[in-house]
């Protein structure tokens, strides 16, 4: 029997949205997928926590040994869609060592764990595809690895997480809270039960640290992401930008910084930001994801779609199985791990941002000067100033509101600045400090 001619066998592991979708274009797309690949792709089981009839598989596909399942000879793809990081890491660990070429979706197993399971697919001489873990079925992980793969890229920036995106989307079209907006979310399907990965922003940093080790041949780890999340963004912050002209997002930003010695360093970074409506990334609504990828010979490259749900993920899942079954039937092999560059991870103390700074201060002469040469101390240029009146809830004026907009300043420059602010005597409270991405200054 010749290699066209010979089923290529496929495990699945979890049997979830996305594990669901999986079996059922493998079953119902089968003629199709043959000629795709030019073989036949066969799914030989599915493993599961629980066997049962109810399951929607066929209940001879189902076993709960899944280190029976992956060490299978007629199984020469394993799918993990099992989602915990232990068991997920275990099963992909023993299908690489028995030679299976492996797909996955486990963002946050492959954030934290690249280099581990790369070496072990590379021993094997086996794939290990990952398109999934990152924006849903959008098409990122593939064009940087191949079709970027002889040009430079410098930045990779993007909106990764739907249910923040979702969030933030409701207040700003409705002027909702933040705890209004996630309830909100969480009544529709977007919030999970305990959404702190998402609206802390751990999946995101996740997803991040994967775009930053592929972008920049340099392994970066979920721990190396600068991260904060979108708890504190009030209604007010909307309005500020608003009136600036923006809009807010949470952004992971992956970039490649040189300093002036010509020395070259990665950052990744997670945090809610003011975006220009200008900026393409700004009008991303809803549960949908983006992500601008900008090298030097390519220039701008935007991606955009649905970043989660069954159906989108298991496109992209699908779409690793089909390149991973050609390789089998082909002899050859995708893309490895690259990390020959090993550039240092830039701290978030030295990355030069603009910033928005909203603070209640004492409503009185002098104190808008004070204020500003605070940043002036610390060399923080000024861009712009709104101050408002507050009125309290008898509708008396209160005090005043200042927004301060700088132009590029390093971290650390500004949080010095902040707690300078926060000891001033006429400065009340500091509402919000929020990063300002997608201006040239």
């Amino acid at each position: 029997m010749s290699k066209k001619d010979k089923p290529i066998g496929v495990a699945v592991l979890g049997l979830g949205n996305v594990g669901t979708e999986v079996v059922r274009i493998i079953n119902n797309s089968a003629a199709d997928l043959a000629a795709r690949i030019g073989a036949p792709l066969e799914l030989r089981g599915v493993g599961v926590r629980r066997v049962s009839a109810d399951r929607g598989v066929p209940i001879d596909l189902l076993t709960d040994d899944v280190d029976a399942l992956v060490s299978r000879d007629d199984v020469d793809i394993v799918v993990e869609l099992m989602g915990p990081v232990k068991p997920a890491r275990k099963a992909i660990l023993k299908a690489l060592e028995t030679g299976k070429s492996v797909v996955t979706a486990n963002k946050a197993l492959m954030a934290q764990s690249t280099g581990e399971l790369a070496q072990a697919a590379e021993k094997a001489r086996v794939d290990l595809y990952f398109e999934a873990a990152v924006a849903g079925a959008i098409p990122v992980i593939r064009p940087l690895t191949q079709s970027l793969a002889g040009d430079t890229v410098c930045r990779v920036a993007g909106i990764v997480n739907g249910t923040t995106n979702y969030i933030l989307s409701a207040m700003n079209d409705t002027g909702a809270d933040y705890a209004s907006a996630l309830a909100d979310a969480s009544a529709l399907g977007y919030a999970e039960a305990d959404p702190t990965a998402d609206v802390e922003g751990y999946d995101a940093a996740a997803k991040a640290a994967i775009l930053a080790s592929i972008a920049f041949h340099t392994r970066v780890t979920a721990d190396d992401v600068y991260r904060e999340g979108i708890t504190t963004v009030s209604a007010a912050d909307f309005e500020s930008a608003r009136a600036l002209g923006c809009n807010i997002k949470l952004l992971a930003i992956c970039e490649r910084l040189t300093n002036d010695e010509g020395q070259q360093r990665v950052s990744a970074r997670v945090y809610p930001a003011l975006v220009p409506l200008e900026h393409p990334l700004a009008t991303v609504n809803g549960a949908f994801n983006a992500v601008v990828v900008e090298a030097e010979a390519a220039g701008r490259l935007m991606f955009y779609g649905q970043g989660a749900g069954g159906a989108p993920t298991a496109s992209a899942v699908m779409g690793d199985v089909v390149m991973a079954a050609r390789n089998r039937v082909q002899g050859g092999r995708g893309p490895r791990e690259s990390k020959y560059a090993q550039l240092p991870i830039a701290p978030i103390g030295f990355i030069p941002t603009r910033y928005y700074v909203s603070m209640n201060v004492a409503d009185r002469p002098g104190v808008l000067s004070s204020v500003a040469a605070e940043f002036g101390k610390r060399e923080v240029s000024i861009a712009e100033v709104r101050q408002e009146g507050t009125i309290d809830e008898e509708g008396q004026r209160a005090g005043a509101r200042i927004v301060v907009v700088t132009h590029k300043a390093t971290d650390a420059a500004l949080s010095e600045t902040v707690a300078a602010l926060a000891d001033h005597e006429a400065v009340e409270s500091i509402n919000s400090v929020l990063r300002l991405e997608g201006t040239a200054e």
